[in-house]
């Protein structure tokens, strides 16, 4: 279907949806609550009775997710001429469905399939699924700021020379932080070798839709792309889309791996909200990222003039193209700050909630839903922050802790030794924190760690596995995923040796406020491992 704007301005699956909520009928179908007479009054004072009206299942009028033939396939059309794509699904199990989806369309158990290592740990769960065997590229790292970039054409062009029989590659674009690789180049590489190129584009739904940004993943090339529209744009959480070109990937492949990991019971809340999501971009996309990104400036123009703050800029090196402006990432350490610390006080006392921490930086996603209030309110809460810990720098006031040392009165935590290959631990005030040992931290990242796979992680998934002291378990293979969480970028996967470089590593990131996930312990004091 073309782009049209008179048929962009239909809503096929809202307007069917509305009639089935409007119309007075006996319910004896699913759900329980029947359209919302069963539901708790203590649910429904905080939401309101008509979303419970239109929590409706697949009657005939609402089409079929699986099968569509009605008001879900005019949606998914409609989207499809919108968003440049041969034909889209809605998702409504996020975009995890479609990264797990995209790799079993592609790849068959013992495949090869080339990807980036800060891949989302929902293509891992692809691999184990698929039984594809992972042939891992790192991305591009900037030591200094602790900033995972992309995979560069040349990283690429390498490991398809030495892996020929590889079915796929996938590639990252953007990242959390807004990072843009070179995927126009990697797009044309992988295509001299008629090998499909998968994009997780989850954090990119609204490239495209303005001069400004920088292009989406199917206008650069990409055969198969992935995108959150609840991330950035007006979809409910949950709700995201895959969109197709060209004939690399059969589409009916695509179809069928999506009903491995897609509900048969879909939200059609989240199914309306995509197709209103669609509408509002396909009319109004360029006006509503033009005011984004004028509010996104002026973020960042008065952030970087915060004494102790600065603004992550285009860098313009390898794996780093472009940037999605509507991404802020700010780096508090001149304040004396990690990232998980920042975004504590932040929260805790100007009411301002970050999307990502890391041990550097807190990272702000600005889209067509913040006000100029909220950024009035973000630029204060730094202004105000600034002022109180300046006072306090630099680190003249910070003298380093000896080992079992703390302030009078301060509450102590428990912290790794930072040398790698080390598990001393030290009792540490958590005011008194060597600022050293924070930088030893922050110059640190698990794209860097040698990894030796010894299993696929579908071997190492489904193997008989046993649980052990942390301490006991280097040159061990692993059997879980370890994970700093969000953005969800594997430190550790299923199948590969495990090491204490990234064990303590990831302790220190525990220590320092973030979270682990993927593992049964996330106190990372236990780990499971593949049986001898």
């Amino acid at each position: 279907m073309e782009f049209n704007t008179q048929s962009q301005a239909k809503t096929p699956i809202l307007d069917a949806l509305s009639a089935c909520a409007m119309r007075s009928h006996a319910a004896f179908y699913t759900p329980g609550h029947k359209r919302g007479v069963g539901i708790d009054p203590h649910l429904s004072s905080l939401l309101g009775t008509a979303v419970f009206r239109a929590d409706l299942p697949e009657l005939p009028s609402l089409d079929n997710l699986f099968a569509p033939t009605g008001v879900i396939q005019q949606a998914q059309q409609l989207a499809a001429a919108a968003f440049g794509a041969d034909r889209t699904w809605f998702l409504v199990n996020g975009s995890t469905s479609g990264v797990i989806a995209a790799i079993l369309a592609t790849c068959t158990d013992g495949d090869q399939i080339i990807l980036p290592r800060n891949v989302h740990q929902s293509a891992i769960a692809g691999l184990i699924l698929s039984g594809a065997v992972p042939i891992f590229i790192n991305p591009e790292y900037d030591a200094d700021a602790d900033l995972v970039y992309s995979i560069t054409p040349r990283a690429v062009t390498t490991a398809l020379r030495q892996h020929p029989d590889a079915k796929a590659v996938m590639m990252v674009y953007p990242t959390y932080q807004g990072v843009c690789g070179d995927l126009q180049e990697i797009a044309l590489i992988t295509h001299q070798l008629n090998i499909p190129l998968l994009v997780d584009e989850a954090h990119g739904p609204h490239f495209g839709f303005h001069q400004d940004l920088p292009p989406s993943a199917l206008s650069a090339g990409a055969d198969l792309t992935v995108q959150s529209t609840h991330k950035v744009l007006g979809a409910m959480t949950q709700a995201s889309m895959l969109h197709l070109v060209g004939n690399r990937i059969s589409p009916e492949r695509v179809s069928k791996a999506l009903q491995l990991v897609q509900s048969t019971s879909p939200s059609y809340l989240l199914l309306a909200s995509l197709d209103v999501a669609r509408q509002q971009m396909a009319l109004h996309g360029e006006q509503l990222m033009a005011r984004t990104l004028q509010l996104a400036s002026l973020a960042r123009d008065r952030i970087s003039q915060i004494p102790g703050l600065s603004v992550l800029e285009p860098a313009f090196t390898k794996g780093f193209l472009a940037l999605d402006p509507t991404r802020l990432t700010v780096n508090v350490t001149g304040l004396g700050l990690t990232g998980y610390e920042a975004d504590e006080i932040l929260d805790r006392e100007y009411a301002v909630v970050a999307e990502l921490p890391s041990t550097q930086h807190l990272t702000f996603i600005i889209s067509l839903g913040n006000t100029a209030a909220d950024i009035e309110q973000l630029v204060q809460a730094f202004t105000s922050l600034s002022q109180q810990k300046l006072p306090q720098s630099p680190d003249a006031s910070v003298q380093p802790v000896s080992p079992g040392a703390a302030s009078p009165g301060s509450a102590t935590r428990t912290f790794p030794g930072f040398a790698v290959g080390t598990w001393g631990i030290q009792q540490l005030s958590w005011q008194d924190v060597s600022t050293r040992w924070k930088e030893e931290l922050m110059h640190v990242h698990p794209s860097t760690f040698i990894v030796h796979p010894a299993l696929s992680p579908r071997e190492a998934f489904f193997a008989p596995t046993e649980t052990l002291p942390c301490e006991q378990t280097d040159a061990r293979v692993g059997a879980e995923i370890l994970c700093p969480y969000p953005p969800g970028i594997p430190a550790l996967m299923p199948g590969e040796v495990i090491n204490l470089a990234t064990l303590d590593y990831l302790k220190q990131v525990v220590a320092l406020g973030g979270k682990i996930t993927g593992c049964s312990d996330p106190t990372l004091k236990t780990l499971k491992v593949v049986r001898h």
